[in-house]
């Protein structure tokens, strides 16, 4: 799905990750861990397209990063689910509609989608909330909602950027099974965090892989991959 080869990407003259490499396999679970600072979120975006590495190769959906067009990258990313740190919402639309804003962008039409846009936000427990304006939500809910969105074209591939981290622990739990639950239905997750609470909470139910940035580079249970 994803593959990374010798990549390295440099920043404001430093070189942020160097040497990594990874094969990001369909309906496998992975958590992205590392110092704040390190690189987890320069990671994600690698994968999806959004940088393109300073040397090495960058595979998505077994196309080279470098040659896809931006058509190309917008056709590859309905295959990816991104929950992004800031969650990024329109607060002027209710929170259903913001939801359900990746079918406009892709040119479905959303009224012909309203049943599975009924029952995602049911599954997410966000029913009561589906005509509320973003800054009226709990961040459990904005959460929550964020990940509806990621999710709401059925992608094989969820990138979650520390989805976690600015709700309580009972709703950390809540967030974490409902990765684990898209996992059962043959999704591939990866989770950026620095929660390792919540990793041994995972490790329970479902078969994760940890990664670890540490000096620019990728590891894995404490050893270079």
């Amino acid at each position: 799905m994803i593959e990374l080869e010798n990549v390295a990407y440099s920043y404001g003259g430093g070189e942020l990750l160097s040497d990594v490499s990874l094969r990001l396999a369909p309906g496998s679970f992975h958590f992205l861990t590392g110092p704040s600072g390190s690189g987890k979120t320069t990671f994600l975006k690698l994968c999806y397209g959004e940088l393109v590495p300073t040397s090495g190769f960058a595979r998505i959906f077994d196309q080279d990063v470098r040659s896809m067009t931006r058509d190309d990258i917008a056709m590859a990313r309905r295959r990816i689910g991104v929950v992004h740190q800031d969650c990024q919402f329109l607060d002027h639309l209710p929170i259903s509609d913001n939801v359900a804003l990746p079918l406009t962008v892709a040119g479905f039409d959303v009224q012909s989608e309203s049943q599975n846009l009924a029952e995602l936000m049911q599954w997410c427990g966000l029913t009561p909330r589906a005509n509320a304006l973003p800054p009226e939500l709990s961040g459990g809910e904005r959460q929550r909602a964020a990940l509806a969105r990621a999710v709401i074209l059925s992608p094989d591939l969820i990138l979650a950027d520390e989805p976690t981290g600015n709700v309580d622990w009972e709703m950390s739990q809540r967030l974490l099974q409902l990765l684990i639950e898209l996992n059962r239905m043959g999704k591939t997750v990866m989770i950026a965090t620095h929660d390792l609470g919540l990793i041994r909470a995972a490790k329970q139910h479902v078969q994760a892989r940890v990664l670890r940035i540490s000096n620019r580079r990728l590891q894995l249970a404490g050893a270079d991959l």
